[in-house]
C-alpha cells in the first residue's frame, strides 16, 4: 500500500489488488451495478481491466457478457471499452455513450429506460433481477470502514445494499475536500413502511457523509489514480443566448406578476451548451440568492457559486468541464459549504421536486404543435441518450420548461413538428417551450390555443407556412375539435426526412 493510499481500514487492506485481479473476479451473465452519473465517480481501472478480458474469452469462443447498471452516463472508459467488445447484454437506466448508443440501436444489446427516480425502488421492489457485484468509486476507506463516495452518488448506496459482493476502486485523483460533502440518507423504505423526507429546501441535509458497507460484502479493492472525464463546453453562440434572454425576461415577468419571489424558486437544469447559456445568463442577471434543487452541478452553477447568485445548490453529480474541475478542486473548501451531494433517488425524488417547486429546464429532441415532448428518440425509433432525470422534473416542478434551437441539421429537420415519433413528456407535464425565436407559454391552454402559441413562437419561420398548413386542414377535416390530427399526415414530416434528408 502507498504512503498517500487513502484506503485506511487496516482490517481490508488483505483484499487490494490489481484491476485484472478484480475483474477476474466477476462471472460471465452477472448483473453489476456500477457507479458513475454523467461522466463523475465511476470506476475507471476495473472496467477497462474486465473488457481486456472479454475480448480475450471472446477470441477463444467463449461468450462472455455481464447486465450493468449504473446511476446515469458514465465515460468511454467503461460503456465504451465494454460495449465495444460486445460485453454488455443489458443496460439501464442511461446512457450517452456512442459505441452503446449503435449497439442499442442495431438490437445488439438491451436497454431498459428508467426515471432516474425510480431505479432505487425498482432494483429494491426486485423488478429488475438481482444484482450479483456492485463496483463503487470512492475517494476514501476510513479507519473503521465508511466509505467517502466520489463526485458522484447516483444508486451507489442502493448498489451497496442490493449486492451480493462489493469491489471498490479508492481513487485518489478525486479531491480530498469531497469529505463532507455528501449526505446519505438512509431513511428510505418501501411502501406501506415510507416516512416524510424531511427537506424543506435545498440546503437541509438529513443523512451523514459516509456510505457504509458491511466488511464480508467487499472481495477486492482497487487503487486507482484517474481524473472524471471532464468535456468542454462551448461557449454560447447566438441560439443559445437568445433562447436564455427569453427565459430571463419570462422569470422578471413572473416575479412583476407575483407568481414568483425575486429569488426565484429552485433550479433545475439539464447538462448542455444551452442550459449553461441560461446559468450564464441568470449570474448577469439581477437575480441574487439563488438557490438548486437539481441532479447535476455543470459550469455555470459553479461560476454563480463562485460569484454568489446561486447561494447553495443540491445535486448528486458533478459534469464539469477540465476549466470548472481545476476550479473545483483549488476552492473544495468554499464549495464544500454550498453544495450537498445525495442520492439521485433523493435528489430526483417527485415529491421533494413538487413540494420545493423546482424551476426545471431541459433539453428536447422534438416538441409537435400540442406540446408533447420527444428527449430520447431519433425519427421515433432509435435511442439517443434516454430520459434521464427529465421526467423527474418536468412531471413535478412548479415550471416545467422545455429548451431547444427551432431546426437541426443546418435547417432540415423543424423541432417543431405536427406529431412528435416519440412521447416523453406529455402535452399535460410541459408548461414552457423555448426556441431562439420565442417562448410560448402553454399554462392554462387549449390544445388549440397551444398550437397557436408554438407555431407562432418557437417554429422556425420557414417551418411555420407548413405547420399552420396542416392545423388549418386538421381543424377542417371533421374529425375532431379538441386535437386535431390528419392521421394519414401526422408523421409525413418524418418519413419525408428520411426519404429526402429534408422534413
Amino acid at each position: 500500500m502507498a504512503t498517500d493510499s487513502r484506503m485506511l481500514c487496516t482490517a481490508l487492506r488483505n483484499r487490494l489488488m490489481s484491476a485484472a485481479d478484480a475483474a477476474a473476479l466477476i462471472p460471465a451473465g452477472s448483473t453489476v451495478g456500477m457507479s458513475g452519473f454523467t461522466g463523475a465517480g465511476y470506476p475507471k481501472a476495473i472496467p477497462a481491466a474486465l473488457a481486456e478480458r472479454i475480448e480475450q474469452l471472446n477470441n477463444a469462443g467463449e461468450e462472455f457478457r455481464i447486465n450493468v447498471w449504473t446511476g446515469a452516463s458514465t465515460a468511454p472508459e467503461l460503456d465504451g471499452k465494454l460495449a465495444a467488445v460486445n460485453g454488455i447484454n443489458m443496460r439501464l437506466p442511461f446512457q450517452s455513450d456512442p459505441i452503446c448508443r449503435e449497439k442499442i440501436n442495431n438490437g445488439s444489446m438491451d436497454y431498459i429506460d428508467i426515471h432516474l427516480s425510480e431505479v432505487s425502488q425498482y432494483a429494491w421492489s426486485g423488478f429488475l433481477g438481482k444484482m450479483n457485484i456492485a463496483v463503487i468509486e470512492v475517494s476514501g476507506v476510513l479507519e473503521d470502514g465508511r466509505l467517502i463516495p466520489s463526485s458522484a452518488v447516483g444508486n451507489n448506496k442502493t448498489w451497496i445494499e442490493q449486492a451480493d459482493q462489493v469491489i471498490l476502486e479508492v481513487n485518489s485523483a478525486q479531491s480530498a475536500g469531497l469529505e463532507g460533502m455528501h449526505d446519505i440518507y438512509y431513511g428510505t423504505a418501501l411502501p406501506p413502511y415510507r416516512k416524510p423526507i424531511m427537506i424543506s429546501q435545498p440546503t437541509d441535509r438529513i443523512g451523514e457523509h459516509y456510505l457504509h458497507c458491511p466488511a464480508d460484502k467487499i472481495i477486492a479493492i482497487v487503487e486507482t489514480s484517474a481524473p472524471d472525464r471532464n468535456s468542454p463546453f462551448n461557449p454560447p453562440d447566438d441560439i443559445s443566448r437568445r433562447i436564455a434572454s427569453h427565459i430571463l425576461q419570462f422569470f422578471q415577468q413572473e416575479i412583476a406578476i407575483g407568481r414568483m419571489p425575486k429569488e426565484l424558486l429552485p433550479i433545475q437544469s439539464g447538462v448542455g451548451n444551452i442550459p449553461n447559456a441560461v446559468l450564464e445568463g441568470l449570474d448577469a442577471g439581477p437575480f441574487k440568492q439563488l438557490s438548486a434543487f437539481t441532479e447535476v452541478i455543470q459550469d455555470g452553477m459553479l461560476a454563480m457559486l463562485k460569484s454568489g447568485t446561486l447561494t447553495a445548490a443540491s445535486s448528486t453529480a458533478f459534469s464539469l468541464s477540465p476549466t470548472a474541475m481545476a476550479e473545483l478542486n483549488t476552492n473544495i473548501d468554499f464549495y464544500r459549504q454550498r453544495i450537498i451531494l445525495r442520492q439521485q433517488d433523493i435528489s430526483n425524488h417527485p415529491e421533494l421536486i413538487r413540494r420545493l417547486g423546482v424551476i426545471a429546464m431541459n433539453g428536447l429532441i422534438e416538441a409537435d404543435i400540442y406540446g408533447n415532448v420527444n428527449s430520447t428518440h431519433i425519427m421515433g425509433s432509435r435511442m439517443m441518450n434516454g430520459i434521464g432525470g427529465s421526467g423527474d422534473f418536468a412531471r413535478n416542478g412548479y415550471l416545467s420548461i422545455f429548451v431547444t434551437p427551432s431546426t437541426a441539421k443546418n435547417g432540415a429537420i423543424s423541432a417543431i413538428v405536427p406529431m412528435v415519433s416519440h412521447v416523453d413528456h406529455t402535452e399535460h407535464d410541459v408548461k414552457i417551450l423555448v426556441t431562439e425565436h420565442g417562448l410560448a407559454d402553454l399554462r392554462g391552454l387549449s390544445p388549440k390555443q397551444r398550437a397557436h402559441q408554438i407555431i407562432q413562437k418557437c417554429a422556425d419561420p420557414a417551418f411555420r407556412p407548413a405547420l399552420m398548413d396542416y392545423f388549418e386542414r386538421a381543424c377542417a377535416s371533421g374529425r375532431g375539435m379538441h386535437t386535431p390530427h390528419l392521421l394519414g399526415e401526422a408523421l409525413s414530416w418524418h418519413q419525408r426526412y428520411e426519404a429526402t434528408g429534408h422534413m
